[in-house]
């Protein structure tokens, strides 16, 4: 039996705006029902970004309490913050989003060009989210935008050490107008890049990347991450009706690979989470 698939559903996103995407999860309530729907579907882990009652990105605390309340009332799935928030968000307010105790974050490796903007992640940044994440016992995905951010990762285990119970978690974001490409040859070489201490990675393909970098993914053992966050189409000019819908065709990719959905418990065993 091939081993289990996870599936990390991204809804949301800090880009796209409810006015261009009226489908897009950005209420509470939305993304409580999104989740509901989405774990049922076959995703084992959520990554949120939170929107405000304008739905404009936003890092403020109580909303981000709210939200990860409303995910865990309405499923099992395991609760990932993003510490990326918007481009413009300063690091000292991103830095306060564990606060929001989540059971994971997103840690971004280092500064990347984002389209027309700068997606900032000094060194200095990572080092303290890192420790902050590993002293609330809050499991970190790397997120790895080209490289030089998965050479990174290992000058922070030499620094830091690894996460709890040795599980060290990774995403592949490619497809960033500023990043790496979302190709099958770009993921070779980012994954033969890896650090020993890396004990399990995802891919994420943007926009068009979407299928080619799910499907190199597989084709590598890797595991997946899909939603609106990423995507906006089904296929060429075909709105996306749901993060479900995504999830759905990521667990039917995983069919042909003979790859079973990974559980919110499962996925927990492989974060090292209790």
């Amino acid at each position: 039996m091939s081993a289990p698939l996870l599936i990390t559903v991204a809804p949301t996103g800090a880009e796209t705006t409810k006015a261009d995407c009226p489908q897009l999860p950005t209420t509470p309530e939305e993304l409580a029902q999104t989740a509901a729907d989405c774990e049922a579907a076959g995703a084992a882990m959520i990554h949120i970004h939170v929107r405000d009652a304008s739905h404009a990105p936003t890092l403020d605390q109580a909303l981000l309490r709210e939200w990860v309340a409303a995910v865990r009332a309405s499923s099992s799935l395991v609760v990932q913050l993003s510490t990326g928030g918007s481009v413009h968000d300063p690091i000292e307010e991103r830095l306060k989003v564990l606060d929001a105790e989540p059971d994971s974050c997103s840690l971004t490796m280092g500064t990347t060009n984002f389209g027309d903007d700068v997606f900032l992640n000094p060194w200095p940044f990572v080092k303290e989210l890192y420790q902050l994440a590993l002293s609330r016992g809050i499991a970190p995905e790397f997120e790895l935008f080209d490289l030089g951010q998965v050479h990174a990762l290992g000058r922070l285990f030499r620094e830091f050490g690894v996460p709890a119970g040795g599980k060290a978690h990774v995403d592949f974001v490619m497809g960033v107008p500023g990043g790496m490409p979302g190709t099958a040859p770009a993921l070779v070489a980012a994954v033969a890049a890896l650090p020993p201490e890396v004990t399990s990675w995802a891919a994420t393909g943007i926009g068009r990347s979407t299928l080619s970098v799910a499907m190199a993914s597989l084709s590598m053992g890797g595991h997946l991450r899909v939603g609106m966050e990423d995507v906006l189409t089904i296929s060429r000019g075909v709105p996306v009706e749901s993060n479900a819908q995504l999830v759905s065709r990521a667990v039917a990719l995983g069919e042909l690979a003979q790859r079973t959905p990974m559980t919110p418990a499962e996925c927990r065993s492989l974060l090292g989470l209790s």
